[in-house]
């Protein structure tokens, strides 16, 4: 909930700014923490002030620690060769990386960056390329970093056996008896549980490395110029260790489907195999440098696998009476899980035209 205006500013007085904060505007987007733009004077703001929400993000201390470290190392990078700026975390009077107020409600402070935009569906191949390149060069530029090193905040956020085991818990329990109206639904899930620990396994094998993760790899969470050039990767929250292969599949998840997330006409959703291709073009342009070879050989089957996951934890919640997703109406969880099922039949029916983008691409 966003507070007065007056107390935002007395909050962003205890952060070390060169300009003394005049003026506060609320930001409208973002579900989880609260943002406002300060101003120092002028037309641009020159800074963003970000309540974090430590209902959801418990551990801030690991949380801060994951975002300053990954931040301080792409600064030692030369990163205007790519073309992109540096997000910066403002330090309060303490030296801190975040200031906690008399209520106990946390804050923390980022640069602005001048003339960003940013959008929310990837429209076309051009803009689709440039968000793959973008995420490809956070991946490349962080390759160095180990990511075995921070904070999982967010515990087992992917880990596939311990979803299906809190899902069959649901089933069993049935708590809202919604189990004899999904039975497709589960027989879905059971039919493909073993075929999705493949990324788990490759991992366990020690075949694919421990990487730094975004983890929210929306076409939203990228700043761009006006003229559609990436400028900067935001929205940081959840960066921590895991597989550059869940990084690229939730990007394709969320960023070339042809429906919505919740598209009720399940004879809609689909895959863009034109946003497809240019998103892993743009990504491999940068990614394949680094890539190990197990990585790159299952990028596709990535895809799948992220979409079934949050399909999974769309069925699990709608079992469990909806604790978890915001919903509109009753059976919203049930329709977001079809729609996401539904996109895997649809990249299972593609997988073969999917691996041979994905191995022209990579042998560039």
């Amino acid at each position: 909930m966003h507070q007065d205006p007056e107390n935002i500013l007395s909050v962003a007085d205890n952060f070390v700014t060169s300009t003394k904060p005049l003026s506060v505007v609320p930001v409208k987007t973002g579900h989880i923490n609260d943002s406002y733009f300060i101003y120092p004077g002028g037309n641009d703001p020159a800074f963003v002030l970000q309540r974090i929400n430590h209902a959801v993000f418990r551990d801030v201390d690991g949380l801060m620690s994951n975002i300053s470290r990954v931040l301080k190392h792409l600064e030692q990078k030369d990163l205007s060769a790519y073309g992109l700026v540096p997000l910066r975390v403002i330090p309060d009077r303490n030296g801190h990386a975040y200031y906690q107020d008399a209520e106990g409600n946390y804050w923390r402070m980022y640069n602005y960056i001048p003339g960003s935009v940013s959008y929310d569906l990837i429209s076309d191949p051009t803009l689709a390329r440039e968000a793959g390149k973008a995420f490809g060069t956070f991946q490349l530029l962080t390759s160095d970093l180990n990511g075995a090193g921070l904070v999982e905040t967010i515990p087992d956020f992917h880990n596939i056996s311990t979803r299906l085991k809190t899902f069959r818990e649901t089933v069993e329990r049935d708590p809202e008896q919604r189990v004899a109206e999904t039975e497709e639904e589960i027989r879905f899930v059971e039919d493909r549980a073993k075929e999705m620990h493949s990324i788990l396994n490759l991992g366990a094998s020690g075949k694919i490395p421990v990487r730094v993760t975004h983890n929210d790899t929306k076409i939203n969470n990228i700043l761009f110029n006006a003229e559609g050039k990436a400028l900067c990767i935001v929205d940081l929250d959840t960066v921590m260790p895991g597989y550059s292969l869940y990084d690229f599949g939730d990007a394709i998840r969320t960023g070339t489907s042809a429906a919505a997330e919740d598209e009720e006409d399940l004879s809609k959703v689909d895959i863009r195999m034109d946003l497809f291709s240019a998103y892993s073009e743009g990504y491999l342009s940068a990614a394949r440098q680094f890539l190990v070879r197990e990585e790159t050989d299952n990028l596709a089957c990535s895809a799948r696998f992220m979409t079934f996951l949050i399909g999974l934890r769309f069925l699990t919640d709608y079992l469990g009476g909806d604790h978890y997703y915001r919903i509109r109406f009753k059976t919203h969880n049930l329709v977001r899980a079809r729609s996401q099922f539904r996109l895997v039949s649809r990249m299972e029916e593609r997988s073969k035209q999917m691996e041979k983008i994905i191995l022209q691409l990579s042998s560039v």
